[in-house]
């Protein structure tokens, strides 16, 4: 018996899962308030000033090790440049429950998310589904997709009998791609977003902040890129002038020059820069980096670090070795 009584005082203990804090406050008035909170929730994340960034790398052939993902290292340099500070990478397979759980916990950890992979026609392509039922919404045929769809594409040479207006399975396969997660609360067209004329292919924006993309490296970068003038005015320098790098080539070991660089991110941490180094394997050369938004500053740093390091600024790693090269020859 008490054996029992702990097994359910333990599972009482245990947190409410995600769905069910917007319910268990007692009746339906409580899910119409949640609701409403969500739907405002979302309005104001979709408008926030964007400091912070998350990537979702979403396919069980990347984890299988069959496609080597490229776009979380594409958004990278994407955020790095526009001035986002990208705070978190993560790779998971096809898998609801995983989907659900990354998506909410970064769209309520960082200011702007994005997913690549598992929108296609397929069975395994569950993107779109479980990121609705993560956040409570109904998946629905969005009409300007389809007719974009319609326009834009055309159907592959083994479907010579393809028709829009026959019901068929390739033609299921299909609307899959263009059943979208819309809160109906809130306005669709902030929800769905075209942002290259020559692509059928939306942006579907769920929670405000979670911007569902496809996994193919040349369409991600593509609506990335198209997505970047709506961006722009929430960036805190509304520029687009991102974050600086200075790099260093140095011919010291990194053990020999540990001490002073160890001094120098102390000294610049306060200012928002960091001090990397790096290790170039097969080289003489070894790397160190500035990383910052003060320009100005940084550079000011410039003569007192060549001189801490024995070393050069370069604007690509390579180039101190090609004057290296150089000198051998001469």
């Amino acid at each position: 018996m008490y054996a029992r009584v702990s097994q359910l005082a333990r599972h009482l203990s245990r947190p409410l899962p995600f769905y069910a804090h917007t319910c268990a406050a007692g009746g339906p008035h409580s899910s119409v308030r949640g609701s409403i909170m969500s739907s405002s929730l979302a309005e104001d994340r979709s408008k926030r000033t964007i400091h912070t960034a998350g990537c979702i790398i979403i396919g069980d052939e990347v984890l299988g090790g069959k496609t080597v993902d490229t776009n979380s290292a594409h958004f990278a340099k994407y955020c790095f440049l526009l001035g986002m500070q990208l705070k978190r990478v993560e790779v998971i397979g096809d898998d609801e429950a995983e989907i659900g759980e990354a998506t909410r916990r970064m769209s309520e950890n960082y200011d702007f998310v994005v997913t690549s992979g598992g929108i296609g026609p397929t069975h395994d392509d569950i993107t779109y589904e479980s990121i609705a039922k993560a956040f409570g919404l109904p998946l629905k045929l969005h009409d300007e997709a389809l007719k974009r769809m319609k326009a834009l594409s055309k159907p592959h040479p083994s479907q010579k009998n393809f028709s829009w207006d026959v019901p068929s399975p390739a033609l299921d396969a299909k609307l899959r791609m263009v059943r979208l997660p819309i809160d109906e609360s809130r306005d669709e067209k902030s929800q769905v977003l075209f942002v290259d004329e020559s692509l059928w292919v939306p942006i579907s924006i769920v929670n405000g902040n979670v911007h569902i993309l496809p996994g193919i490296p040349r369409l991600f970068t593509q609506l990335l890129e198209g997505l970047k003038p709506s961006l722009l005015p929430r960036l805190e320098n509304p520029e687009g002038e991102g974050v600086y790098r200075i790099l260093f080539s140095t011919p010291m070991a990194e053990s020999e020059v540990a001490g002073y660089l160890t001094q120098l991110a102390g000294e610049v941490e306060p200012r928002g820069v960091k001090v990397g180094s790096y290790p170039r394997w097969g080289r003489k050369r070894n790397s160190v980096t500035l990383v910052g938004k003060d320009k100005e500053f940084m550079e000011s740093l410039v003569p007192q670090i060549e001189k801490g390091v024995d070393g050069i600024r370069v604007e690509k790693e390579e180039d101190a070795d090609e004057s290296e090269e150089e000198d051998k020859g001469s």
